[in-house]
């Protein structure tokens, strides 16, 4: 038999449909396919986007890529009433793969929240091509799936999701410098802390525009979503504490990676989400790394099975094979249906209150305490569990906020805590329903704190 002590403040109720929409149509509906390979074409036909490549040009090279990102970015912003901030974020940087510091330069359009603006969704890509030789900035680099696919999918969603308004900020940023070592997202994830943002989660877009791979399989049916284990700004202390207490499969992106998988599962294009649990592919990185650096919640969307003849290689035929980035080798159908998910994901995230702050005490007892903050935008809470060994959370209990608690608490019986790992959702007025904040050591959606050695 099952109980539950709850304190008065805190009514249970019946539990509501997971992620339901309450708004009036489906927000990823006017995405168009044609637009998205129409900025393909764009992004193409400039050439070469090596992040060495002139900033001044005004037809090839980066410059004239990222130019033309802002100005559909300020297409998007006058087509709704200039809802958005648009601007370049850019810092003079050096280092790997950069001999001499160059000017790196993100194009950036924010869509400020009504209610809670400091709360923030971003959907990025990288911008910048590359050649075989990733010191080559003259040789032909269309890239066209590694990345103009990830570019076109933020220009669009910027266009979709702007005829909306949010109570939490969405943040879209075309990223220059990835294939030199990730310096637009380092420099994105700086400029987020500097600007004090609460980062909800980081949704990164490298390679999403194809469904075959090198060796002739194709999958238009899955798109892959990498996210973390141990996150990476955890320090000796909080691993210690994972290890015992559990936190190794619990980070925030791997619970906003199990979010986005139950989100698909309603997907009517019919894509699945291929939860991959590692922080990228074996060996490689991506733009959302650096934000996981820093403690923010982040995941990487890519293609289900990659093309390796068909990117970072220059265009040439070699032993009856055909090598270089090129758009013939693109599936657009696919490209609109990952951007649908991601407009969907950013719609729900951008609706959602923050998952709150959970801790559990289960030592030595029979049952199991779980204590959370209230959030700003909650009018209620999940509570969730699985067993250590499942993939997914399955019982849920529904707890209506308390917005005069100081903290929320339920106990669970028989639930021991050596059995199970716990965490609970927020939940908005409109049942947006945000990701799963893990009752485990580095759980909470919050970088954590830096010791400062006192």
């Amino acid at each position: 038999m099952r109980y539950y002590l709850l304190p008065a403040a805190c009514l249970a109720a019946f539990a509501t449909p997971v992620l339901a929409h309450e708004t009036s149509g489906d927000p990823a509906a006017p995405v168009s396919q044609e637009r998205l390979q129409s900025d393909v074409e764009t992004l193409v036909s400039f050439g070469t986007r090596h992040t060495l490549s002139s900033l001044d040009d005004p037809e090839r090279g980066i410059g004239a890529a990222l130019d033309w990102g802002r100005a559909e970015f300020e297409e998007a912003s006058a087509a709704c009433g200039g809802c958005l901030d648009v601007s370049f974020v850019e810092r003079e940087m050096g280092g790997r793969r950069i001999p001499e510091p160059v000017l790196i330069r993100n194009a950036v359009a924010i869509q400020r929240g009504t209610e809670r603006p400091n709360e923030v969704v971003i959907i990025q890509g990288h911008i910048d091509s590359r050649a075989s030789d990733v010191m080559d900035a003259t040789s032909e680099a269309p890239g066209a799936n590694d990345n103009a696919s990830g570019s076109a999918l933020v220009l669009e969603a910027a266009r979709v999701l702007s005829q909306r308004e949010y109570p939490t900020t969405i943040v879209y940023a075309l990223l220059m410098g990835e294939e030199q070592g990730l310096y637009g997202g380092t420099l994105l994830a700086d400029y987020a802390a500097e600007q004090g943002w609460t980062v909800k989660a980081v949704l990164n877009n490298d390679v999403v525009g194809g469904s075959c791979g090198s060796d002739g399989v194709c999958d238009a049916e899955h798109v892959r979503v990498f996210s973390e284990g141990v996150r990476a700004d955890a320090d000796e202390q909080t691993r210690a504490m994972m290890r015992s207490m559990g936190g190794i499969n619990d980070s925030p992106s791997r619970n906003l990676s199990r979010f986005l998988d139950q989100l698909a599962e309603g997907e009517p294009t019919g894509l699945d989400v291929r939860q991959t649990w590692r922080s990228d592919r074996m060996g490689r990185g991506g733009d959302h790394l650096p934000f996981l650096d820093r403690g923010y919640p982040a995941i990487r969307f890519s293609v289900a099975i990659e093309d390796y003849e068909h990117q970072h290689q220059d265009l040439r035929v070699e032993d009856g094979t055909t090598y270089g980035d090129t758009i013939d080798e693109m599936d657009f159908g696919y490209l609109a249906d990952v951007t649908r998910l991601n407009v969907r994901a950013a719609d729900v995230l951008a609706r959602t209150p923050m998952p709150p702050v959970v801790q559990s005490d289960g030592i030595v007892r029979p049952d199991v305490l779980l204590e959370w903050e209230p959030v700003a935008g909650a009018v209620r809470y999940n509570v969730w569990r699985r067993r250590t060994d499942d993939r997914d959370w399955s019982w849920r209990e529904t707890l209506r906020a308390d917005p005069a608690a100081d903290l929320n608490s339920i106990v669970l019986a028989p639930d021991r805590g050596d059995d199970w790992i716990f965490g609970v959702s927020s939940v908005a007025a409109d049942g947006a329903e945000s990701p799963v904040s893990s009752a485990v050591p580095g759980g909470q959606f919050y970088p954590l704190p830096v010791d400062s050695g006192e």
